[in-house]
């Protein structure tokens, strides 16, 4: 039995794994840690727990000390040269955030083919597996909602847009929506150009605004729920 805990920088996920299928699963706003003791309350006992964390010292601090005592096993995932099948490219291995190294685990266990991993979040991430397990790098840049809110807070008279995504906009607000997301749609169309032509080659699509994404991608890809979490369970089954 497994549960694997994602703490973003918005939100933390969790579920319960049996080795097969998902059991249970929640999740609350980062700020909001200290509730995690309530769900941790109701997991089993004899479960192994691993977490990535990329919120911080303080929450990675209040979530050790709301699981000390409760499980005999608790691991907390950081970047490393080699980890489940997978190879880290990265100039300084260890500086990769926990939660891409999450993903790309979670993704080596999906497919054995080239692909780019996409966690799209407060910040959005577009990773390159390569079909031998090696991560080649990737681009991290703001995700669709911080672009909109950095025109909002930052100009005088831009708003926190909710328009609608046009090809030619004839409006502020949806000028600001089209453009934010063609951000997005542009970085990770241009990423996956480097792979099309590999056997097989995909896009594993994840995160809590992947569906924007989703609507209007013009690449093969799969919307894949808790590639983060999954990758964690893969993780906490090698040690």
């Amino acid at each position: 039995m497994n549960i694997a805990i994602d703490a973003g920088n918005s939100r933390i996920k969790w579920g319960v794994h049996d080795g097969s299928r998902w059991l249970d699963s929640g999740v609350l706003a980062t700020a909001d840690v200290e509730w995690l003791s309530e769900a941790a309350d109701e997991w089993p006992a004899a479960a192994r727990v691993a977490i990535c964390n990329v919120a911080g010292h303080e929450v990675a601090a209040s979530i050790a000390a709301l699981l000390a005592g409760r499980y005999a096993q608790v691991s907390f995932l950081h970047a490393s040269t080699e980890a489940c099948g997978i190879r880290n490219a990265y100039e300084h291995p260890w500086q990769l955030g926990a939660d891409r190294w999450a993903a790309l685990i979670g993704a080596r266990a999906l497919l054995g083919s080239t692909c780019l991993v996409v966690c799209a979040g407060t910040a959005t991430t577009i990773d390159r597996l390569d079909a031998s397990g090696l991560f080649r790098g990737g681009l991290i840049l703001p995700g669709y909602d911080l672009m909109r809110a950095a025109l909002a807070s930052n100009t005088a008279q831009l708003p926190f847009a909710e328009g609608v995504f046009r090809s030619e906009p004839r409006n502020t607000r949806d000028a600001i929506v089209s453009g934010c997301l063609q951000a997005q749609l542009g970085a990770v169309e241009r990423m996956f150009a480097a792979i099309a032509t590999e056997p097989d080659a995909c896009c594993l699509l994840t995160g809590g605004g992947a569906a924007p994404l989703a609507a209007h991608l013009r690449i093969p890809f799969q919307l894949t729920d808790n590639l983060i979490l999954s990758g964690l369970v893969r993780y906490a089954e090698s040690l």
